[in-house]
């Protein structure tokens, strides 16, 4: 797997993943400022990925902070954490990774503040590392609920790109592809920003994963004519009662797969749940720049000048439309979830 965040010889090095397929190029950021730019102009995006990059900002920042008394670190840090939690509001792994960083230098505060640098880096690479195991997991959890032969739709990327590698959702299909499973995945190619068609048929390509991109208003017919029979998606927030925001067009997805009897499963780490929530009502959805919905790749301009444009990023899928939730520690309904993740 191509690493898609990593701390490397003392920088944050990215993959800049809207070059992709184009273009395989990395970024090094040598300050948290320029991390906070990659989350918010998806060089890094999916949000267990961006939950890693942002802890690595933290522990990042926090190098360059000149101070050796506790209290004037804390607040640098602080500054840092608020600055990087600022980028986007609605993947929760974001604010949860954040959060972790701050703890961990609560818990530190009788150590030197050398001491405590290090310690952040190590802090921000378990939590890399975590999540590739909790990818893992869900992968072998998920594996089960795939047949051999059938054909998986996902949406958006929850793939290796989407985290600290292995995939949620493309967990669970690697999962079945190394259980020796016969499968083909359909990509819904997920405008506006296309993470379907760009990262998730790369990703599988590269693992020689079976792939079809498909458009996203041809998902109801092929359900209708038998092609697909299984829906595996991400998140990036899941609420206490099991409502899941996800990327824009996941709603729809499930609303067809009800229609049609087909499963429709979500696959995410408990880094992803948000039991401070009570319902989807409550999730932030982000809206971004609507030139991505006008232009194509920011480059061809599709759309009259001037128009009026909407450009949610996310929408919310009701607990009462998903079959199960696929977490790192098994597959429980929506409305189980908050019993099993405390």
């Amino acid at each position: 797997m191509v690493p898609t965040v990593e701390w490397k010889d003392g920088v944050v090095r990215l993959l800049d993943q809207s070059l992709l397929p184009d273009k395989v190029e990395f970024v090094e950021c040598r300050d948290y400022e320029t991390v906070g730019i990659a989350i918010k102009e998806l060089w890094v995006r999916g949000a267990p990925a961006i939950g890693i990059t942002a802890a690595m900002g933290v522990a990042l920042g926090a190098q360059s902070l000149k101070t050796t008394e506790y209290d004037q670190f804390r607040k640098g840090v602080d500054e840092i954490a608020d600055h990087l939690a600022a980028t986007r509001p609605t993947a929760v792994n974001l604010f949860w990774a954040i959060d972790r960083m701050k703890r961990a230098v609560e818990a530190l505060k009788m150590e030197p503040i050398a001491t405590i640098k290090q310690k952040l880096i190590a802090e921000a690479q378990a939590i890399l590392d975590e999540d590739i195991a909790m990818n893992r997991a869900i992968g072998v959890y998920g594996a089960d609920l795939v047949r051999d032969g059938q054909t998986i739709l996902t949406h958006c990327n929850a793939g290796a790109l989407a985290t600290g590698g292995y995939g949620t959702a493309l967990g669970v299909v690697r999962g079945a592809w190394d259980a020796g499973k016969k499968i083909h995945v359909m990509a819904g190619e997920t405008r506006p920003v296309l993470q379907g068609s760009r990262l998730t048929a790369w990703e599988l390509m590269q693992d020689g994963i079976p792939v079809t991109v498909i458009t996203d208003n041809m998902t109801g017919a092929l359900m209708q004519q038998g092609k697909i029979h299984v829906c595996v998606v991400g998140a990036d927030r899941i609420t206490a009662n099991g409502d899941v925001a996800n990327k824009i067009g996941t709603y729809s997805v499930a609303v067809l797969a009800r229609a049609h009897g087909i499963p429709f499963y979500v696959a995410a780490p408990s880094s992803t749940m948000d039991l401070s929530m009570a319902s989807g009502d409550q999730i932030p959805i982000e809206q971004r720049d609507t030139r991505e919905v006008t232009y194509v790749r920011g480059e061809t301009h599709i759309a009259p000048q001037g128009v009026s444009v909407l450009n949610p990023a996310f929408d919310v899928t009701p607990a009462r439309l998903i079959t199960g939730i696929i977490t790192e520690k098994g597959v429980f309904a929506p409305g189980e979830l908050a019993a099993h993740m405390t």
